[in-house]
């Protein structure tokens, strides 16, 4: 008999948003964290978020991979949609970049599942975040795990988290972007 939890590589955007979702994933599922966000700017911001990633990753022991930081492949995937809206059309098109960074790389390494934490944003529409993530699961071949971790207060949860834990907060996504918008 295989009482083996399922693997899940979860996408995560910072320490503040693994919180809650690690917490509500753990019990059923092994989770790595996936560090993939050439979207963040500037470095020093990037590098800012990565290391309190870190921190709470040795602290609450979890596997962690961290991707390449690839601005010019983000720069690329977003031309011509610099004038939009936080929420638009350049979002979306960051969202599928990192998502599918996550889904080929889950494929890779043989997991089971792949998830991301965007969701728990309340800024974020997790509908959409769920629609290109299982259209990924189609293109690609591996499982997509819905979510909405804003749901029964998991952003709430995930502020009390980080602040228990002393994880640093951004206020801004993290796009030069959306840090104009800010």
């Amino acid at each position: 008999m295989n009482n083996r939890k399922p693997k899940l590589f979860l996408h995560a955007c910072c320490a503040s948003c693994i919180t809650y979702p690690y917490t509500t994933l753990s019990p059923d599922y092994e989770v790595t964290v996936f560090f993939y966000n050439p979207n963040i700017h500037p470095q020093k911001e990037y590098n800012h978020r990565l290391e309190s990633v870190k921190k709470l990753a040795e602290k609450w022991r979890f596997d962690l991979i961290i991707a390449s930081y690839d601005t010019e492949k983000w720069f690329t995937a977003v031309k011509g949609l610099e004038e939009c809206k936080e929420g638009g059309n350049r979002c979306l098109e960051c969202f599928r970049l990192r998502l599918e960074k996550t889904a080929e790389t889950a494929k890779e390494r043989d997991f089971d599942f792949f998830a991301t934490t965007l969701t728990i944003s309340p800024l974020k529409d997790a509908e959409v975040i769920n629609r290109i993530g299982i259209s990924l699961e189609e293109k690609v071949g591996i499982n997509y795990l819905r979510s909405n971790f804003k749901k029964r207060d998991g952003f709430k949860k995930s502020c009390q988290l980080s602040q228990q834990e002393d994880l640093y907060r951004q206020n801004y996504c993290g796009c030069v972007y959306s840090r104009r918008e800010k």
